[in-house]
């Protein structure tokens, strides 16, 4: 697929946010120094959120050409989006058991495990982190899982599912599809859906604009800079005020699906004419799904750290909050570039082979 502009530096901002929010949780946990009234450290969810429509954008554009060109392959699809999230994701499934079920009580960290290993375990190799977060709160390395579950829960359908509909109705079903599907999840009887954040509505409506895009049903929006700057600057008050987190999680979803959309679309087709080229924030988002899987560990190591530091005095709080964030990022870069060129690079060159 061609490359389309901004979205890796976008993939590493999100991944930062995701870190923002996480960080002071955990520091609070452990009676530390936090700092979480600024709104930007409060969404790592709708960051995640912001993932979910781009990967609805791109994994359903990609589907869509290859339906028009008459060579779509199920097969391929898979293997490829195996090749992509299994090897990490599997490593970060092994490691995150070891740490709270063999490490943790090796070096005396009192850590309840409240579930069966056997059902944890179970849960996550098969696909459903989500309910195991749910269920059982079992650690933030595994926890963070469950946004890749609901990725893998949205592979699994959306390939058969476009491959047996008519190439020239896939944009209709999508829209019906989506349509009922918000609806059904802000039920009642079907709260499930929300406990278990079964919010594929974001997926899918990111393909709804990939495709519009590619019908050339969008084209109103880049004729005017003024559309594409007030998409942008209502994402940017979305992040860094509360003046649209609404009390009705209905408002909430459809307004940050839409806008989530709206300005993927906007900075994906150059409306405003940028392209941020920048190598080293190009690479960063290019190893932001490491950057996303291992942040927690790093995390977890610098508030250990930093724990045994406590009892030394030698930082006053604002000094420890900014150096914890520091070392964090350090970290987390540290092991997601050697991740990336050690262990995830011999996976995509393999990926690179299914390609449509």
């Amino acid at each position: 697929m061609k490359r389309l502009p901004n979205l890796d530096v976008l993939r590493f901002v999100l991944t930062v946010v995701v870190v923002f929010f996480h960080l002071p949780q955990l520091t609070r946990n452990q009676g530390l120094p936090y700092f979480i009234d600024a709104p930007i450290f409060n969404r790592g969810m709708e960051a995640v959120y912001m993932f979910f429509v781009l990967s609805g954008f791109l994994i359903i554009k990609l589907i869509y050409n290859a339906k028009q060109k008459g060579v779509f392959s199920i097969r391929k699809f898979y293997v490829r989006r195996m090749l992509r999230i299994f090897p990490l994701y599997y490593l970060i499934t092994v490691f995150g058991f070891l740490f709270y079920w063999v490490v943790l009580p090796k070096i005396g960290i009192p850590f309840e495990n409240n579930y069966q290993l056997t059902e944890g375990v179970l849960l996550v190799v098969f696909f459903l982190p989500n309910v195991f977060a749910e269920l059982h709160m079992p650690g933030g390395i595994l926890e963070i899982l469950w946004s890749i579950g609901i990725e893998e829960q949205f592979y699994i359908v959306i390939a058969p599912v476009l491959f047996l509909i008519n190439k020239n109705r896939i944009l209709q079903f999508l829209i019906v599809f989506t349509s009922i599907y918000f609806v059904v999840f802000h039920l009642e009887v079907f709260s499930v859906l929300g406990n278990y954040i079964m919010v594929f509505f974001f997926l899918f409506f990111g393909g709804i604009i990939a495709i519009l895009e590619e019908k050339k049903q969008l084209e109103f929006l880049k004729q005017s800079k003024v559309i594409p700057i007030t998409i942008v600057f209502l994402t940017l008050l979305y992040f860094t005020t509360s003046i649209f987190h609404f009390e009705s999680s209905v408002l909430f979803n459809l307004l940050t699906m839409v806008l989530f959309g709206l300005f993927i679309h906007t900075i994906t087709h150059n409306n405003l004419g940028i392209d941020i080229k920048n190598k080293t924030l190009n690479y960063l988002g290019k190893i932001s799904y490491g950057l996303y899987m291992y942040h927690v560990i790093a995390l977890n190591a610098v508030v250990f750290l930093f724990l045994k530091l406590q009892k030394a005095d030698l930082f006053n709080d604002r000094l420890t909050i900014i150096l914890m964030y520091i070392l964090t990022f350090i970290l987390t870069i540290a092991i997601a570039h050697l991740s990336y060129k050690y262990f995830e690079s011999y996976f995509l060159k393999l990926k690179n082979k299914f390609r449509e």
